[in-house]
Order: structure tokens, then sequence, then C-alpha cells
């Protein structure tokens, strides 16, 4: 080979390498983009502004084909044959420019013009040179459909919208591929000058030219005659369209300047906010100013409705914050889970009788809503009436630490603290939990019972089935009962009010969804007479009836657990002493619940305290003379171990606190004695009032016949 020859393939070779390594691997590498969400289907929720202050969509895959050919007809008719740069055009645009004495036309092609989109350069004659020989290699790296992709996507369109889809929305107010020809065609013409025309400026130039180009697809044979006509009368757009503003808290959340498909169902949603708009509206009229909502897909797990806080136009304070994220108390809301989870453990039956009477737990006095105490009410009954006493006495019988553990594997994240912190008024509302994970661990049951896969502790489907039957029958004081609604779907739900008023809840689940509801205000503080049932409620049920009826309810297993002998009086397993007996299906732990301790040679007895309150609810129950070895008394208050808080008087002197106690024997005589210190003795109602100064302190008492029952205590 020749030296001349050698030098010009070195050249060559060079030049080869210079051009193959010439364009940035990212062309738009630092470009902001706008934070885009969409429902399941591609529809837009909403959208955040990018970080530069322009309104640019994440880059798209595809060009609509109306857009498509108006851009390419406007722009570079050659653009599917030429290799990035179309000698003739810019053989026309020298033409053009020397007949005019100035720049008119810049040949430039499609191609070229991604390069100088992504280059921000100044519009020399070098730089051209430059676009050219990259817009070459762009054609060898990128496919056509690509190249018109990237430009549709950063390509001015006037003001701050940048990109065709952004534009689409702004001018228009729906996505691009929804488009009309007239539509399309203003589009394509805007970014040939955006900064000059655009639907708020020059609209009669921008009139001008979209027409022409109208014109131009017709003769090509892109449109028909009638089409032509009937966009040639189209209108320009007058003002920018707000964009979509959908599920707003979730848009927040969602990654930054990239573009988010979410499974909400965008029908749905509309649906939703204009549901929680009207009531979140009515209940402001009661200061109760903020309301969240949030629907799951049982089948997919999906959120399929979100509403972080609803009523977004309505002024006030806390109206951007997403309630269905943030931590508030749970009051009841969680009663449910305790009772699953005693089920699945064995450590109740389905209608054990759980003890309604006054307890005092280190100062703990927990009180039932109607501020009555029942004495015995079975397990389901208190569930559904949502007793708080009853739920106290079953967690000290579960166990706070266990229970924790079930609450943190059902998903409840904020509950972060040991066990000791909360205490036994984990169950009413002594923790916090999001309507978010709090809906989803009751979607989590209702999966678990379908057989889905699910993250839960709840897998025993009988102990579910339970469950759900006991909150199909929720109805107490404050709460509607839905047997007597028409329009009210079947559903298990449950409600919670926290201490104060100053959280309403109410989730309900079918086998279908899960629909979970908060009211009150966001920024903490209560309203009086606002209960979970009466404010959250109705709203829970206004959306269930939007969504598609359930075929079916939860059906009974029918294969599975353990058939067991149950004492139908206690609802505990049947003992030697019980009468009458029924056999159930029940969890396999069951059988490792307790007998019935309650019938002795066939006759049914509660202790003294439950006795008492219960009797009084139950014409029925029978009250009989006590064993010789049996109970003949107990303390109604306070429970031993009790912490008490003497109230001090107006003038300074610490006042006292009623102790009472229960005689079997109603004409008993009762002596009492403080620290082995008589004090007095009572008959027919056993009451004595106490000042005893700050310490540890027994209270005994003594009847006739030498029984006597004691209660430890402290006064703080």
């Amino acid at each position: 080979m020749s030296r001349r020859k050698a030098v010009l393939l070195l050249i060559f070779e060079v030049l080869l390498a210079g051009w193959l390594c010439c364009l940035p691997r990212d062309l738009f590498k630092g470009v902001s983009y706008a934070t885009v969400v969409t429902d399941r289907n591609g529809e837009l929720l909403g959208a955040r502004i990018a970080d530069d202050g322009q309104w640019r969509f994440p880059p798209c895959d595809t060009v609509p084909y109306r857009c498509a050919t108006a851009l390419i007809q406007f722009e570079d008719r050659h653009f599917r044959w030429h290799p990035g740069v179309d000698p003739a055009a810019l053989g026309r645009a020298v033409v053009s420019n020397l007949r005019a004495g100035h720049v008119v036309s810049g040949g430039s092609t499609l191609t070229m013009q991604v390069i100088r989109l992504s280059r921000g350069k100044e519009r020399t004659l070098g730089q051209k040179m430059v676009e050219a020989v990259l817009a070459t290699r762009l054609e060898f790296r990128h496919s056509k459909k690509e190249i018109l992709a990237l430009y549709a996507s950063h390509a001015p369109f006037g003001g701050n919208v940048v990109g065709l889809e952004a534009a689409a929305w702004r001018y228009f107010g729906r996505p691009a591929g929804e488009l009309s020809w007239a539509e399309s065609a203003t589009l394509a013409v805007l970014p040939n000058a955006p900064a000059s025309i655009h639907p708020g400026k020059g609209r009669e130039q921008l009139l001008e030219k979209r027409n022409r180009l109208l014109e131009r697809l017709h003769k090509r044979g892109f449109i028909d005659a009638s089409t032509l006509e009937n966009a040639l009368a189209e209108p320009l757009p007058e003002a920018p369209y707000p964009l979509p503003n959908y599920a707003r808290q979730l848009v927040e959340r969602q990654p930054h300047g990239v573009e988010t498909r979410t499974e909400i169902r965008l029908p749905l949603q509309r649906q939703v906010e204009d549901a929680t708009t009207r009531w979140s509206d009515e209940l402001a009229l009661s200061g109760i100013a903020d309301l969240s909502a949030i629907i799951l897909d049982i089948r997919s797990g999906e959120t399929i409705a979100y509403v972080g806080n609803a009523s977004p136009l309505r002024a006030r304070h806390g109206s951007e914050v997403d309630i269905a994220t943030s931590p508030r108390s749970t009051g009841s809301i969680l009663k449910p889970f305790l009772y699953c989870a005693a089920l699945q453990d064995g450590t109740i039956l389905p209608r054990t009788l759980l003890q309604d009477t006054p307890v005092n737990l280190n100062g703990f006095t927990p009180q039932n809503y109607d501020l009555q105490f029942h004495g015995a009410v079975p397990a389901a009954e208190a569930l559904a009436r949502s007793l708080n006493v009853p739920a106290v006495h079953l967690l000290r019988a579960f166990g706070a630490p266990r229970f924790l553990e079930v609450l943190q594997e059902a998903g409840l994240s904020t509950l972060n603290r040991d066990a000791s912190y909360y205490g036994l008024s984990l169950i009413l509302g002594g923790g916090e939990g999001t309507l978010q994970d709090i809906t989803r661990a009751y979607a989590g049951m209702a999966r678990s019972y379908e057989g889905l896969p699910a993250t839960t502790p709840f897998r025993d489907r009988i102990a579910l089935w339970y469950t759900f039957e006991a909150l199909k029958e929720v109805n107490r004081p404050d709460e509607m009962d839905w047997r007597l609604i028409r329009s009210v779907r079947k559903a298990a739900w449950k409600t919670g009010t926290s201490y104060g008023s100053r959280d309403a809840w109410a989730v309900g689940v079918t086998p279908d969804y899960a629909v979970g509801v908060w009211c009150g205000n966001a920024d903490g503080h209560g309203v009086a007479g606002m209960t979970g049932a009466a404010t959250a409620g109705p709203v829970l049920f206004d959306l269930l009836n939007l969504l598609p009826p359930s075929a079916d309810w939860f059906d009974e297993p029918l294969e599975g657990g353990v058939f067991l002998e149950v004492c139908p009086a206690s609802g505990m397993l049947r003992s030697p002493g019980c009468p009458d007996s029924e056999s159930i299906r029940l969890p396999e732990r069951a059988a490792e619940s307790a007998v019935c301790p309650y019938h002795q040679d066939g006759v049914f007895r509660l202790p003294p305290a439950m006795e008492w309150y219960y009797k009084a609810y139950h014409p029925e129950y029978q009250v009989s003379k006590p064993e010789r070895n049996e109970s003949r008394m107990e303390f109604l208050y306070p429970e031993s171990g009790s912490v008490l808080s003497l109230p001090r008087q107006l003038d300074g002197s610490i006042g006292g606190a009623v102790f009472q106690v229960v005689h079997r024997d109603p004409d008993a005589t009762l002596y009492w004695h403080l620290d082995n210190e008589y004090l007095g003795e009572t008959r027919l109602i056993h009451q004595m009032k106490l000042s005893p100064a700050p310490g540890k302190h027994a209270v005994t008492v003594v009847d006739g016949d030498g029984h006597s029952v004691s209660v430890g205590f402290t006064v703080i």
C-alpha cells in the first residue's frame, strides 16, 4: 500500500472513530421532567411541574398518528427517507435566504432539530454543520419512530410548555392521542416559532399557519374534504387548561420527575372524590374539617381509589395534609384483630363470655361507650357492640406483647414502641395507626380468607369467618343498623372513636373490596359528639354503594378445624357439669381453650361481680345460693392492684373513693376494715366512701358467717 493511501486510510479511520463517538449516549442528560402520575389505564391523574419551571412530561415512546403526520408534513416531509440531513431542503433554504436577504428558512430536518434541542447552542452556520454531522449519527443509532418521539418530547410549544403531551393537556385538556386533526395541526406549527405564536399570543398568525397545514394535509391525501372542512371550522384554544388533579396526595408521594402508573381506577376515583367532598363540606358545618378515604381491591391487593384529604378547594388549615398516611389514635378500630387472633390462638371461642365489670389497672379505668357494665358478654357480641371493658379483659388474657406482634405483622408500621409503652390501652386507641395501614390490614384478612397471598398473621379461615360474621352484625347505640337500610351493602365493618373525639374511623370489607374512612381535624382538635359510626360510618356505606355488588358473602368453611362440644350458656368448652352442649366447627387450637367454669350440678352461676351486673340485663338468670366452697362476695370497685388518684375538694382536702362490694345474700351484713382498722358495717347496698392517705393499703370485708374478701390498692 502506498504512503498516500495509508495516510488517507488513517484519516478515514480517525474520522469514522470520531463520528462513531461524537454523540453522547444520553442526549438530554440533566434535563428535568415533570412528575406525571396515571391510573391503571394510563389516564392522567395529576402532574407536578419540573424543577426548572417547565411543563415538560417525561419522554414518550411513540407519537400518535395524527400528531406525527402533522409534525412531519409541517417540519420535514422527507423525514421517513433521509439519513438525518436533507440536501434538497438545505438547498431550498439557501436560495430562500439569499432571495430574502436574511434567514427565513433553516432547512433543518427533524433529526437536526433534535440535536439542536439537546445542545442548546446558538443558531449559527457552524453549529448547523455540527448538527448535520451529529444528525447522521443519531439516525444510525435510533429508529425514525424513536427520533420523532425525542423531538415531540423536547420541542417548545410556547410559554413554559415543552413537549407534545404536556402541550396537549395544557392547550386542549386531554392526551395527544385524543386530539383532532385541527388540534394536532395547531400543535405541529407551534415549535416553529414558540416565542411569537401560541394560543395566548399571535393568534391570527397561528390560525393562518394551522389552516395552511390542514390544506397541505388534504392536498397530500391524509384527510378528505369533509374532514378538512370540519377542521378549518374548529376554533383555537383559549386559556390553558389546568391539569387534572385527582388523588393529589398520592401524586405528591410518587417518584419525582418520572411517569408512574398506579392501580387507581379513574372513573371510580372521580366518584369517590365527589362523594367525599360532598360529605366533607357537610361535616365541616359541624366543625369536622377533614376527611380521608381509601378503597382496596381484595383480589389484586391494589389501591383503586385514594383521597388523602377531601374537599381541596375549601380553604382551611391542614387541607394539604395526607391523612391516609398520617398516624392517628386508633380508637376501637383494632378490636377485630384481637378477636380474630384470640380465636385463632384458642384463647377464646366465638361466644366465650367475657367479663364486663369495673377495672382499674395501674390507674387505667376503661369505660364502655354507654358508661354501663353488663357483667358478662359473649365475645362476638362484645365485638359487634364495640364494648371497651370486655376488650381490655380479653387483651389482658391474650397478652399485650403478643397482640403488638400481631398488629406489627399485620402491617401497622407506626406501632414501633415497646409493648410496655402501650399497655392494655393499645386496644382502645393507646397506639397510633394510619388509615392506609389499617385498611390494608383488614384487606389482608379478607385476602387470607379467600386463599390469596397476604402479609397477615390471620391464616385460620374458621377464625376469620367468625370475625366477619361478628362484624356483619355491628350495631350499638351510636351506630346505624344496616339491616334497616335497604340501600346499604352487606359488609363486615367496624368503627372507632379516639379519646376526646379527635378521630372517627370506619372500615368495611366484602369478599371483593376493603374501604377505609377517617374523619376529624388534621390539627388534632376534637369535636364533641363526633363518633366513628355516626360520622365516618355513613361515608363508608356511601362509598360501598359506588362499588359493584359482591356476588357472594364470605362462605362458611366446610372443611378444616375441629368439631368440639361447646356450652351454649358460657360459649366455652363443655364441662361435665354443663347440662347442654352443641357441636360446632372451631379453629384447630380451640381444643386448648378453657372449659366452662360456671356450671355446677347443672346450675349456671357467675362470680358475684359478674352476676351483679349480668342479672340486670338477663331476667332469665336465676340467682341461687352458693355452694360451701364457692365465692360469696366480691369487690365491684376497686379491682385488686388498682392505682387510685383521689381528687381534692374545693377546700384543699383530699376527697374519697366509693368502695363497693356485692354479696350473693341480699340480706347479708358486711363489716369493713381498712388496714386492720374497723370502719363500720353495711346492709343491702354495700358501699363505703374512703379517703386513705397516699401509699399502699388493703380493705377487707367480712360477712356474718366469717367469709371475707380483700382488695389491695395504691393511692397516689
